[in-house]
């Protein structure tokens, strides 16, 4: 599952439609205008465990997603939400694969609900997707894809659909996915409390929180797509698709200042094949907290890759590093 970001785009064109966007919403328009007008009415109400695949539309375009419901829900206590975000070129059916990432596993053991978007492709299947994290990545940065705004339209319909708990929202991706969760927390941290991004740094071209949001990172040191010192890898499978990454540690930098944390790391953890290191305190409660693995390349930590040419690593579970993140916040 490749990684996305692209050369730096000037914003010029920011409030304007991309060709392939304006194609899909002149097409939508004459089907409409030929069709009686769907219920545009939220779904019902969702009380009872399980899987479950829903359609919105947002901007114009037709946007999917997927929700996981655990077996401990109950519809009178409130459930924290996770926001699982896919890598650049996969899909919301690739990141709910639990033989590879192991979220619905983790989801059923903790009780949370997950919640998985799909990008914007320009598939029916809605495969080869990418999300507009800023710089990068593909069609949906190229296309200007309103991407935070259908994120916040999906949680707000499914807050409504059942019991979330709001003050307990938080958002992870991988790679690209992991670039959109920092433009979440960037642009949306009345949504969310917390973010946990795996090998994918912030591309964000702007960043003005209104108040802290507390972040996880999690990286490689030897990704060969989103490289730890910054820049795009040989394993990116087209530059044009990319941008020149930010590094990890310029990442971890603007994440400690935004947040007003101390200044000196923490060492939590120390082992064979990785550590991590918290900065705290910081204000509003938040954290920094950087976990990085020596080896797996550009992958999930604690998860299974079926293809490419290195295993992730097992020195930890990114899955229970995250939980164990999410649940001080």
């Amino acid at each position: 599952m490749f990684s996305c970001a692209i050369a730096f785009l000037p914003p010029s064109a920011g409030a304007e439609d991309g060709p392939f966007r304006q194609r899909l919403k002149e097409r939508r328009l004459q089907r409409q205008q030929n069709a009686p007008e769907a219920d545009a009415d939220i779904a019902g109400r969702i009380t009872q465990p399980g899987d479950y695949r829903f359609q919105l539309e947002h901007d114009g375009l037709a946007r999917m997603y997927r929700v996981h419901v655990p077996e401990k829900y109950d519809p009178a206590a409130p459930a924290p939400l996770l926001v699982a975000l896919h890598g650049g070129g996969g899909s919301m059916d690739y990141q709910a694969d639990d033989s590879r990432y192991g979220l619905i596993s983790k989801s059923e053991r903790e009780g949370f609900v997950v919640l998985f978007p799909n990008g914007f492709s320009k598939l029916r299947s809605g495969k080869l997707a990418t999300w507009n994290a800023g710089n990068c990545c593909g069609g949906a940065r190229d296309e200007h894809i309103d991407d935070v705004g259908f994120i916040r339209t999906a949680v707000d319909r499914l807050t409504r659909q059942m019991t979330i708990d709001r003050n307990r929202i938080y958002a992870t991706g991988m790679s690209n996915g992991g670039m959109m969760a920092y433009r979440l927390a960037c642009e949306l941290p009345d949504v969310f409390k917390a973010i946990a991004s795996v090998a994918g740094t912030d591309n964000t071209r702007s960043c003005n929180p209104t108040h802290p949001v507390a972040v996880l990172h999690i990286h490689a040191k030897n990704d060969n797509h989103v490289l730890f010192a910054g820049g795009a890898g040989p394993g990116v499978p087209s530059e044009s698709k990319v941008t020149d990454f930010t590094s990890v540690a310029d990442t971890v930098a603007k994440w400690v200042k935004l947040d007003g944390c101390s200044a000196a790391p923490r060492r939590i953890l120390d082992k064979d094949g990785a550590y991590c290191e918290v900065y705290a305190p910081c204000r509003g409660q938040a954290e920094v907290q950087l976990c990085v693995t020596e080896s797996g390349g550009h992958s999930w930590p604690g998860g299974q890759k079926s293809r490419g040419d290195e295993p992730p690593s097992q020195a930890i579970s990114a899955n229970d590093v995250m939980w164990d993140f999410f649940k001080r916040h």
